[in-house]
């Protein structure tokens, strides 16, 4: 089960560099699987896979492999949790948002707001000790759900639904915390 845990992140990370080196070798650059108004449902599940050049994907890819770890240790219940919740969330911004956002953000995000979030619901060593690494290893990320910080072509809003994501799945798979001394009857 270990290996399966280390090996689910490098498979999506290698259907993103797949994506990406079709996109590059046979159309140009200009393949993109994006959420946007009236593109295709099946983009919310296509445009994490889809990346602005090599650039782009190797930056998510550094990010997205040691976050996905970090989540990992907890459970593969709550990895798949954020990647729903990241999906859903999303659905606002492929409906309403008026330009195209694709590539692996949202999820690093969703991913980041969860590991911020689980210690302090939890309350357990592990957790906070999750939450302590994500915030050290990451936290310089946070200035980027700000509208107006991130440069432009990047999509902010993408970054902030995938977060809200991750913070809804830890709301939502948090376990509470057990008690030391509970009364005895």
């Amino acid at each position: 089960m270990l290996s399966f845990r280390l090996l689910l992140p490098v498979f999506f990370v290698g259907i993103a560099w797949l994506q990406e080196s079709i996109d590059q070798i046979f159309f140009s650059g200009n393949w993109n699987l994006p959420i946007g108004p009236g593109l295709p449902w099946w983009g919310l599940l296509t445009a994490p896979f889809s990346h602005a050049g090599f650039g782009h994907l190797t930056s998510n890819t550094i990010m997205f492999l040691p976050l996905s770890w970090l989540v990992l240790s907890k459970g593969i219940r709550d990895y798949i949790g954020i990647l729903i919740a990241v999906v859903v969330m999303e659905i606002p911004v492929w409906l309403f948002w008026p330009r195209g956002s694709h590539g692996m953000s949202g999820v690093l995000y969703g991913l980041l707001g969860y590991l911020l979030l689980i210690g302090f619901l939890e309350r357990r060593f592990m957790t906070i000790l999750l939450s302590v690494v994500g915030l050290v290893l990451f936290g310089n990320a946070l200035p980027a759900l700000i509208p107006g910080v991130s440069p432009a072509g990047v999509s902010w809003i993408g970054h902030a639904s995938g977060f809200l994501g991750g913070i809804f799945a830890a709301l939502a798979l948090s376990r509470e915390p057990k008690r030391l001394n509970k009364a005895k009857d």
